[in-house]
């Protein structure tokens, strides 16, 4: 029979803010239609699709803000 010994370790999740991580991205999403405009890391060009939408489709008003934000796991102490 073989014996093993296992060591834990804590971890927390944390957003990522290394140079290298993904960039925070934002978009609009039409709560009637459910059509998306494409994400970007400015809320202004979501906001210019929403605002262009509208004009094409008067009767959506509605609208949900869908944000990215990439977060990683630091590892703390082992127990």
């Amino acid at each position: 029979m073989t014996r093993a010994t296992f060591r834990f370790r804590e971890f927390r999740l944390v957003p990522d803010a290394e140079p290298d991580a993904e960039p925070v991205t934002f978009t609009l999403q039409c709560a009637v239609c459910h059509q998306t405009a494409a994400p970007h890391t400015s809320r202004s060009v979501s906001q210019n699709w929403a605002t262009l939408h509208l004009k094409h489709n008067p009767e959506h008003f509605t609208y949900r803000e869908i944000t990215t934000r990439p977060y990683k796991f630091e590892p703390g102490a082992w127990l």
